[in-house]
């Protein structure tokens, strides 16, 4: 998906943000930083997906402030506060599984849900809320596509998104073992936004669930040109390949076919191209532009 006209507000936002956390004394600075990448901003590839423009800004940020991360403290409350819930979401699938439910469905609506954790953009939402009220919004012939790919013995990649979202994350990951799918997660390799990197998925247990790799991107979104070569082959080897997040499946549209993309609709641009309101959740295939049943 390219860089769009209506694409330009958010990241002067993000300019205006991450300048005020990487100096926020500093007046003079963070005007230089806004100044200078809404300047940048004509002179990038907008050919290229919003999450490989979003990389610029970063370094940007990095060479004028020397910041490190500047969302620790965001991503450590974040996944503090959904490892609160865990157990009781645990045993919600326990219950759903005792019971002949389908614990797949739920386990990926609840991470689907996890995508709302993400600092890349402005919406609102009630995380509690959202996990006590999860509806059935995956759509059931492309849940069944996922499930005849899904079977025993099966090479299941999990491209990870944001902190907070890995720990709902674990969920899914836990039934597809479940069914005797062979899961590897991923995660960024380098600190952007509030994505998890492999500090994360150890600091939540994901690593004591599954292996966990790394992807090579500095994006916040699967940009094949900046993976590590050995990452895209791993990409084509996988049986199945589940994409979480709004970034991810921007970097993905039209880049890599076949792949499951769930994640919560947080911008127009991506609305439209899924038929889907803001805040609804998506689950779809990188078959064709778009693809919903």
């Amino acid at each position: 998906m390219d860089t769009a006209l209506e694409c330009m507000p958010c990241f002067m936002n993000m300019a205006v943000k991450e300048s005020q956390l990487a100096c926020p004394d500093d007046y003079a600075l963070q005007l230089e930083i806004v100044t200078t990448w809404g300047g940048m901003l004509s002179t990038l590839d907008l050919t290229q997906p919003p999450p490989a423009i979003a990389r610029h800004l970063a370094d940007l940020i990095r060479s004028k402030t020397n910041c490190g991360d500047l969302y620790a403290l965001d991503k450590h409350e974040a996944n503090t506060q959904v490892q609160a819930l865990f157990p009781v979401l645990e045993e919600r699938l326990a219950k759903v599984r005792s019971e002949n439910g389908d614990a797949l469905a739920l386990a990926l609506e609840l991470a689907i849900i996890g995508n709302f954790i993400d600092r890349g953009v402005d919406i609102e939402f009630d995380l509690d809320e959202e996990i006590a009220n999860v509806a059935d919004t995956v759509p059931p012939t492309i849940l069944e596509e996922l499930k005849a790919l899904a079977q025993p013995g099966a090479q299941v990649l999990i491209l990870g998104d944001n902190t907070g979202e890995i720990v709902l994350d674990k969920l899914l990951v836990d039934e597809f073992q479940r069914r005797g799918c062979e899961v590897t997660y991923t995660v960024r390799s380098k600190p952007v936004i509030n994505d998890a990197t492999m500090a994360d998925a150890i600091s939540v247990g994901m690593t004591e669930l599954c292996h966990v790799v790394e992807s090579g991107v500095d994006t916040p979104g699967t940009i094949l040109e900046r993976c590590e070569p050995a990452f895209v082959e791993r990409m084509h080897a996988a049986d199945v390949i589940v994409s979480k997040g709004q970034g991810n499946f921007e970097a993905l549209y039209n880049r890599f076919p076949g792949i499951f993309c769930a994640f919560k609709v947080k911008c127009p641009r991506v609305a439209r191209e899924t038929g889907l309101t803001l805040g609804e959740s998506a689950f779809c295939r990188t078959l064709t532009s778009s693809h919903r049943d």
